[in-house]
Order: structure tokens, then C-alpha cells, then sequence
């Protein structure tokens, strides 16, 4: 049975193929694993901003109608953009068919198949597998440092669906070198610039990161128009070139333009987008919002971009050809993104690795030519059949089986059998879990005051029964009503303001923090409830 097992895998190697896991089936299966069934699936919810998400998308399901006024919070009737309001609808559905542990796992799952989807990518481009997988592993270690179950993640998926087909169409340029697609294996993949606006019309409704598109389709059409500009018509060979270029530029024009168009399929119309510009330039909120802080690099993510900075430092050594306008566009955005703010490192990341990969690769088998013809080795025949081996696998048969699985198992309640295999839920000691948990024994009412970072979680367990004062959604809320809110977290002078400007029927706060401790000095305030996360304060009038 075993010579007729052998002999039958000789005769059908695509069955072979169509059952062996690849790298890159591995990659994603690991992240998966380690993201929906250990501890990190309790990091992935780490960011209370996921409560309110969920409650808007189940708003919009049972109303059938998105929000275009504030439902949540004391300022009820305001004006208010859900504009991620295709994420909301899902996660939403996800937490009504499966709890958190449902939420996560969509989360899991973009980011395993982003980053084994990264991988295949560089493979393509020309990287070797060795090299391949230590900068996808480094760029996965970077990125940890935004690893939430928020809209973002779907951005980071269509940065890297742009750069794909705008990539794609790079190849076809004349003296394409070895850090583009390969012809042969990129012929039935690329994608034609006309997805663009397809794909613009779901990003534009997912996050605001949408705006990434059009810098990596702004870079395409700078290096486009250069070519062209630069092309001289001396002989046959570049004449050609340079129509192939004038082309190219009037393509990537048409695609912009309607990229710029399908911006405006989103409930808001062109309101959108004077409400995002305004959000992102209000100097204020983008001083004082974490995330928008460049990185702090005493910290092992950042540690791990520092570290990808490094090697594309190394690989512009290492690389002998010509810098394209593209690559050298890329790579000088990728680095001012991750430096200017902490949420771009994921993004800097996988763009730094598409880029650099092939280079590195390149300097690495000049390096091991060298070391091989004097010691007698062959590592650079080894690496082309690891990678010609890894490209041939297509089957896909271990992850689609475990996504199955997982997915049989989120639906179940996270168990298989009597094993409780998946536990999403938010974290007792960062979040005020047991707070809350009075609040709705006691019947307190609202409108409940706490810090905005635990608002979206307020949200997520009181909402509709109570609203809050206050939480995450800072373009929302705006400058001038954020600083007073951290005048009185601060506890600065004219803290009180805040109180009488915004009332609440209690106040939810961490037990150690200096609004805790002035409360309890205050007449106005009696304490009800402490524990090791959160103190509750009450007004004395009631």
C-alpha cells in the first residue's frame, strides 16, 4: 500500500501539491491560532472603541437606516459621521450570531491572511523565501503595536490590494528588472487599474484610511510621468517605451479620477470628506490623541521598526540597479508615516517589506556566491528551489479547513465538546467590567461619566438602557469639548466646569486616578462602589 501511495503521488503531483501546507498556509494558520485561542484574543480587544462599533452596526440592522446623528452619548441629536459603517454592520451581525468571540475572529483572520497573503506577494517580487519570512515575522512583531479588533485592519488589507495592482501594472514597463512581478507567474495575476475604484468603493465605507490610496496611486503616477518625461525617442526601443509610458500616465489619470469619484458612494456625500479634513487638521486632537503620536521605540514593537528601518538602510546599500521613482517614493513615505505617528507602523511595515525584499535577497546571494565559491556551497540553488517549491503549492487545503473549524468553533460558543477553546472577551483589569456590573444590578441611571477610553465600552454594555458623556469618538466630539474634558481629568483649575457644563448621573473612573481622588473630597459626590479597576461616584442629591 505504501510503494502504490508513492507511486500514485508520482503520477498526480497536483494532488501532492493540492494536500501539502505551503509557508505561507503555516504563517496563517499560526497567526490564527495564536490570535482567536490564546490570551492575545483578549488583546484584541483591547480598545473599547470595538463597543460602540458593534452597537452602531446592530443599530443600522434594526433600523436598516445608518446614523448621521449621535445615538450614544448625553449630546444625543448631534451631528455624527458613521463612516465605517460597512465594518459596523459586520462586526455587529458577527457579535449578534457569535459574541466577541465572533468579532475577534474576523479580526484573526484579516491579519493571519494579510500577512501569509504578504508573503506570496514577496515571494513574487522576487524575494527569497529565507528573507521572505524574517522581515514578514519582523513586520508582524511591529504591527502588534496596533493588533485590535477596530476597522483599521481591513485598511492595512487594501494598502497592500492597492499596492498589488498598481504593482502589477509596473511589470509591464520596459527594462522591468527583478524587483517587479515576474512575468510568467504574474501574467494571470495582475489586476487592471479599473479594480481601483471598485475596490475605493467598499475602503471609502470601511475606514479612512482610504486616503492611503491615493498616495500609493499618486507615487505610481509621479514614476510614470518621470519615465515619460525622461524617456528619450533616439531609438525604436525607447520610442515604444515612452508611448507604453504616455499610456500608463493617461491609465493611472482615469483611474484617480474615478477612484476620487467613488470616494463620494458613502452615505455623506462630499460632507465626508470636509468632515475628515477638518478632523485631520485640527492641531489639537492630533497633539493629544495617542495614537497619532510618533513612536516611542523603548518598547519591543517599535523596537521591531526600528529594526526594519535599519535593514532598508542596508538593502539601499546592498542594491546595485537603480532605484525606481516608485520604490525610493515608497520607501521614503512608508518611513515618514511610521516616524510621524505610532497607528502608520503597520502600514510602514508591509510596505517597507514588499519594497525591500527583493533587494535584500539580491545583496544576500551576491554574499552567499561569494562564501559558496570558496567553500564549495550551493545556498543560492537551495533558496530558488524552496521558493520555486513554495509558489507551486496552491491547494490551501490546512487553511481553509482550519477556517472552517474555527469558525464551526466561534459559532458554538467557543467550545468543542466540553473544551472552551475561544474566549473573547474584554479584560476585568483593564476595563471596568465589575463597575459596570453594578451599575446595571443597582439600575443606576445614566448619563455615565468615565474616562473616553472606556466609553466605547460603556457603550457596548449599557447602550440602549444608558448613554455616556463622553468616549473614543474624538472627531465627534471635537477640540473645545476635549479640552475641557482633560482640564477635568487633569484636574486643573476650573476642573468642576466640565461637570456642571456636561451632568452625569454617575461617574465611572480608575480607582487611583486624580478625578477619584478629588471626588471623594468633593461634598458635591459620594462613593458607591470600588474595586481594583474602577470607583463609582454618585451625585449626593440623589
Amino acid at each position: 500500500m505504501a510503494i502504490g501511495s508513492i507511486r500514485s503521488a508520482e503520477s498526480n503531483p497536483a494532488a501532492v501539491r493540492g494536500l501539502l501546507p505551503s509557508i505561507a498556509d503555516l504563517l496563517f494558520v499560526a497567526l490564527l491560532a495564536l490570535l482567536a485561542f490564546t490570551g492575545l484574543s483578549v488583546r484584541l480587544l483591547g480598545d473599547a472603541g470595538i463597543g460602540w462599533h458593534i452597537r452602531t452596526g446592530q443599530l443600522i440592522l434594526a433600523s436598516h437606516e445608518i446614523p448621521r446623528v449621535d445615538p450614544f452619548s448625553s449630546m444625543a441629536g448631534q451631528p455624527w459621521f458613521a463612516w465605517e459603517w460597512l465594518y459596523d454592520v459586520v462586526v455587529g451581525w458577527l457579535d449578534r450570531a457569535a459574541g466577541l468571540n465572533g468579532v475577534v475572529l474576523l479580526t484573526a483572520l484579516i491579519i493571519a491572511g494579510l500577512f501569509a497573503w504578504t508573503f506570496r506577494l514577496m515571494l513574487r517580487r522576487g524575494t527569497n523565501v529565507l528573507v521572505a519570512l524574517v522581515l514578514v515575522l519582523l513586520a508582524v512583531s511591529a504591527a502588534m503595536i496596533h493588533f485590535q479588533a477596530r476597522p483599521h485592519v481591513v485598511s492595512w488589507l487594501f494598502t497592500v490590494a492597492w499596492f498589488w495592482v498598481l504593482e502589477s501594472g509596473e511589470k509591464n514597463r520596459a527594462g522591468a528588472h527583478s524587483d517587479s512581478l515576474s512575468s510568467a507567474s504574474a501574467s494571470s495575476r495582475s489586476w487592471p487599474l479599473w479594480a481601483l475604484p471598485l475596490l475605493m468603493v467598499v475602503w471609502v465605507n470601511v475606514h479612512g484610511g482610504f486616503l492611503i490610496g491615493f498616495v500609493l496611486l499618486g507615487i505610481y503616477w509621479v514614476d510614470a510621468v518621470w519615465q515619460w518625461f525622461s524617456q528619450k525617442e533616439d531609438r525604436f526601443e525607447s520610442a515604444l517605451q515612452k508611448i507604453r509610458m504616455g499610456r500608463r500616465v493617461r491609465n493611472l489619470t482615469i483611474a484617480g479620477i474615478l477612484s476620487a469619484v467613488a470616494t463620494l458612494v458613502n452615505p455623506y456625500g462630499f460632507k465626508l470628506h470636509i468632515h475628515i479634513y477638518q478632523y485631520l487638521t485640527n492641531s489639537f486632537l492630533m497633539d493629544h490623541i495617542d495614537e497619532f503620536q510618533s513612536p516611542n521605540f523603548h518598547y519591543v514593537a517599535q523596537k521591531c521598526f526600528a529594526g526594519l528601518l535599519l535593514l532598508t538602510m542596508v538593502a539601499f546599500a546592498a542594491k546595485r540597479r537603480k532605484v525606481s521613482a516608485s520604490d525610493g517614493l515608497l520607501v521614503l513615505f512608508a518611513v515618514y508615516a511610521g516616524l510621524y505617528a505610532s497607528r502608520n507602523i503597520p502600514v510602514s511595515s508591509l510596505l517597507l517589506i514588499l519594497v525591500i525584499g527583493p533587494w535584500l535577497s539580491d545583496g544576500m546571494e551576491r554574499l552567499a556566491e561569494r562564501v559558496a565559491f570558496r567553500r564549495g556551497l550551493a545556498f543560492t540553488p537551495f533558496l530558488q528551489r524552496m521558493k520555486a517549491v513554495e509558489i507551486g503549492l496552491r491547494g490551501h487545503l490546512w487553511p481553509a479547513a482550519v477556517i472552517v473549524m474555527t469558525c464551526w468553533i466561534a459559532a458554538h460558543g467557543g467550545k468543542m465538546g466540553i473544551e472552551q477553546l475561544m474566549d473573547a472577551h474584554f479584560d476585568a483589569k483593564r476595563f471596568p467590567a465589575r463597575a459596570v456590573d453594578y451599575l446595571e444590578k443597582n439600575g443606576i441611571a445614566g448619563p455615565t461619566l468615565s474616562p473616553d477610553y472606556w466609553g466605547g465600552y460603556l457603550i457596548y454594555r449599557l447602550y440602549p438602557r444608558a448613554r455616556v458623556v463622553v468616549d473614543d469618538r474624538h472627531d465627534f466630539y471635537g477640540g473645545e469639548f476635549l479640552k475641557s474634558y482633560l482640564k477635568m481629568v487633569h484636574v486643573e483649575p476650573g476642573w468642576e466646569d466640565f461637570l456642571r457644563q456636561h451632568p452625569a448621573g454617575c461617574v465611572v473612573v480608575p480607582k487611583e486616578s486624580a478625578l477619584a481622588n478629588i471626588l471623594a473630597e468633593t461634598a458635591d459626590w459620594r462613593r458607591t462602589y470600588a474595586d481594583e479597576a474602577a470607583v463609582v461616584f454618585v451625585p449626593v442629591s440623589r
